[in-house]
């Protein structure tokens, strides 16, 4: 048979996760002759050699851990003669490729870091390919040093000779340093004013850095530290005095502080931690992951009223060092086999570290070395900084662990889309599912695949949590967390992230899609827009849509999206909503009753109100006795319950709402067990955390079947009153509210399937992110022979909103409907 060349285009994350180094060693196991380079459409590889077919075969069976391919082009052309096998020179052909999420130091790494023989033994940039920033670091593409914020460290003669040999760890690993060529550290410490003349005098330590941020902290510091995408505020986590002040200082809300502890076996007496949970913990991508408290030996202001903590382990070699330095009078260090190793050889300095986002109130997170000294001093006494810049800012990512029935499985090891994704109907064994609360450093940018090629367009999201999403190929391409849009500052992070991804992945789209709300910063930015195709997209569609593209669904769903807010058609503010929708548009088949929110935004902070409001709409003008029958009254005061029932039927101050997310609000202040939301969905995790998982009993309610259906929830919300008028315990109300709300699903998801013939459901919105509610809402569903869609690859919260604005868009384009 006459030879040939073949040449093989690998397209997906492949740049940056050792690929290069793989296909040469391959190559020479196999005796190919040929090429590899990297390019800006993917890795390019030409092979000549009997031993192709079995090098083909072998390429994606025993691919890098952290390559995640998504195609694989295969030609064949005239026979070249290569004499040999060699790394070419990066190439820019004008297409684009994926880039890698950022990656947690790996367990060789972390092993040197503690080697007091090896040259990099405590250097806090310590990395080879298979660890590092990646995404956090990349100007543009090909992925390559001189495109990265690592181009001005020029590389030593031992990095240099690492850098270029194909059978070395650290081959083309772009952020490569050492002591003598790399990044360094610097502590900023603010030394204490005057009274009355401003700001003291910075001292700068270079020398001791780490050791000295040690000491801070064990002294009652508070610090704030450079991460990967950007600073962390840290106090040492079982001081509460230094917890407190942070608190004091950086949130006045009772919104939960992250936590770092050195390892599981540390996490574990503060937590339970399931194994599913410690797989995610202990994964290359260190998410903060949600878990159960157990005894809690933690101050309270670290997670106030919260059932919950957000634990991570340490991600980059700085952070194990703040655990793990020794100093000069134990200079003596033990390594520990491996990160998953539970008991360490080693004392550490911390049990945990509460790590934050360094930010003022709701900007972005502050990633520049003298933004962080300006911005951050009147929080934190020292700043422990470094020279490699960041270009990406990237706030940790959350989520939360789950065991569901699920039917194809789900593991955090899958490297590809599988169609559908999380789709639960017929019966299997429990398999993981991941949660994501907030979905950024480590998951970004990897896409979520749409499966087949589409217009290029841009979801710009909506307001709370936001994120935008661009579309590239058969590619969706989430940002990373953006944040809740409120102020300028956070809307010139939006307009930076999108001027980047779009350079990166040389998107330019077609249409942009935008929320109807007309006093969202992402509306207003999108409108303002020129040149440009603009298509407004209801805020609970494209909740569904964002489930829809995840799965790669076009036909019609049933689409249960519960909410706090979102605007609607008619001007009013939905948010308990039951939607028939394809790509083609949406009808809304039932939603919960309107109810006023009295104050409006002050109703969203102080839920008493709303539980007022429902009071009012079942009772009239008798609403009095009843409010003081439950304490109301003697809780708020006549005069201003009065106040409050005089503005309830003027709409300018209380706005027609069915947000199903404000009904838990009310709930829950109504049976006294959270009256003021401190941050987003506070009452509504108050009330999911005293819930009883035996309890079955549930409440009356009214659906009015109709045209348009309706839940109206007054019965409900009587028999809660005479619960608490019998002293009922306040969990077992919790719980029979929940239940409540599921048999709603139940039977107006049941009426809708039997009346459009559909058995695809999709659960969306914020409110799904109770645990108690989707749980048992899946089981009930399927127990209807339901097909239960849910998110496993952006958030269910407003975060997902975008990717459902670009999906709806690209496909309407692409049916030729727009």
């Amino acid at each position: 048979m006459k030879p040939v060349r073949t040449k093989i285009v690998v397209k997906g994350i492949v740049q940056g996760v050792g690929f290069r180094p793989f296909v040469y060693s391959l190559a020479g196991s196999c005796q190919l002759k040929g090429f590899v380079l990297n390019s800006s459409e993917g890795v390019v590889i030409e092979i000549e050699g009997e031993s192709t077919p079995d090098f083909i075969d072998r390429l994606q069976k025993e691919a890098p851990p952290l390559s995640r391919i998504m195609s694989v082009e295969i030609t064949t052309h005239p026979y070249h003669g290569y004499k040999d096998f060699t790394i070419l020179k990066s190439k820019d052909v004008g297409s684009f490729t994926l880039i890698s999420a950022d990656v947690s130091i790996c367990n060789d790494c972390f092993r040197e870091l503690l080697d007091t023989k090896d040259r990099r033994y405590l250097y806090p940039f310590i990395n080879c390919t298979n660890c590092g920033p990646r995404y956090t670091i990349t100007e543009s593409i090909p992925y390559d040093r001189p495109n990265t914020t690592m181009a001005v460290f020029k590389l030593c003669p031992d990095c240099d000779r690492e850098y270029h040999d194909p059978l070395d760890r650290r081959f083309h690993a772009q952020p490569n340093a050492c002591p003598v060529c790399g990044p360094r550290v610097e502590l900023i410490v603010q030394e204490k004013k005057e009274k009355g003349k401003g700001r003291g005098k910075a001292r700068r330590n270079k020398k001791t850095p780490i050791e000295e941020t040690i000491k801070l902290l064990k002294q009652g510091a508070i610090l704030a530290v450079k991460g990967l995408g950007g600073f962390h505020l840290a106090c040492d986590a079982m001081n509460e005095d230094a917890v407190n002040r942070l608190r004091l200082k950086k949130r006045k809300s009772n919104k939960p502080f992250a936590l770092m502890s050195p390892d599981i076996e540390t996490i574990k007496k503060f937590c339970t931690v399931s194994e599913a949970e410690e797989e995610y913990l202990t994964s290359n991508k260190r998410p903060i992951v949600l878990l159960n408290k157990t005894k809690n030996r933690l101050p309270e202001a670290v997670s106030p009223h919260n059932p919950c903590i957000g634990f991570m382990l340490p991600y980059t070699p700085l952070h194990y060092l703040l655990f793990y330095h020794p100093f000069p009078e134990n200079t003596k260090c033990e390594m520990r086999e491996s990160l998953s190793t539970q008991h360490s050889a080693l004392s550490t300095h911390f049990d945990a570290l509460v790590m934050t986002s360094g930010n003022i109130a709701e900007e972005p997170i502050v990633i520049d070395n003298d933004e962080a000294v300006s911005k951050l001093s009147d929080i934190a006494d020292a700043v422990l900084v470094h020279n490699r810049d960041i270009f990406m800012r990237a706030d940790d990512s959350v989520v939360r662990v789950n065991s569901f029935i699920t039917d194809p499985p789900i593991s955090p090891a899958s490297k590809g889309g599988n169609g559908r994704g999380t789709v639960l109907s017929s019966p299997g064994k429990n398999q993981l599912a991941l949660s994501f609360i907030r979905r950024s450093r480590g998951y970004v940018p990897d896409p979520v695949p749409l499966h087949e090629d589409g217009p290029e367009v841009l979801g710009c999201g909506a307001d709370i949590k936001n994120i935008f999403t661009l579309t590239k190929g058969s590619f969706a391409i989430p940002s990373q967390h953006i944040g809740d849009m409120e102020n300028y500052e956070t809307l010139l992070f939006f307009e930076e992230s999108l001027r980047n991804l779009k350079s990166v992945y040389r998107v330019e789209p077609v249409a942009l899609a935008y929320d109807l709300h007309p006093m969202y910063l992402s509306t207003q930015w999108a409108l303002r827009q020129e040149n440009i195709k603009k298509i407004p997209i209801q805020h609970h569609y494209a909740h569904v849509g964002s489930v829809m593209a995840e799965k790669g669904i076009k036909e019609k769903v049933i689409g249960v999206t519960f909410d706090g807010t979102g605007y609607g058609t008619d001007g009013g503010l939905w948010g308990g909503e039951f939607l028939i929708a394809d790509i083609k548009g949406f009808r809304r088949a039932c939603h919960f009753r309107y109810i006023p929110l009295p104050g409006g935004e002050t109703a969203v902070k102080e839920p008493w109100r709303i539980a007022v409001s429902y009071i009012k709409n079942i009772t009239g003008n008798e609403v009095m006795p009843y409010l003081d029958s439950i304490g109301f009254t003697r809780r708020y005061g006549v005069e201003r319950i009065r106040s409050l029932l005089q503005i309830l039927d003027n709409r300018q101050f209380s706005p027609l709402s069915s947000g199903a997310g404000r009904l838990f609000d009310g709930v829950s202040a109504l049976i006294g067990v959270c009256d003021e939301n401190t941050f987003e969905g506070e009452a509504a995790i108050a009330l999911e955390a005293i819930t009883y998982p035996d309890i079955v009993d549930d409440y009356p309610v009214d659906i009015k079947f109709k045209e348009t259906m309706e839940v109206d929830f007054s019965h409900t919300i009587l028999r809660i009153m005479e619960d608490i008028k019998e002293k009922k315990e306040k969990g077992i109300i919790a719980t029979k509210f929940h239940n409540t709300l599921i048999t709603v699903i139940e039977r107006v998801v049941e009426k809708l399937s039997s009346l459009n013939g559909i058995k695809d459901v999709a659960l969306c919105g914020g409110v799904f992110q109770n645990m108690y509610l989707l749980e048992r809402t899946i089981d009930r569903l399927r127990s209807l022979g339901m097909n239960v869609l849910i998110h496993d690859k952006v958030p269910t919260n407003d975060a997902g909103i975008s990717l459902g604005q670009a999906y709806i868009i690209r496909e309407r384009i692409k049916a030729g409907i727009l």
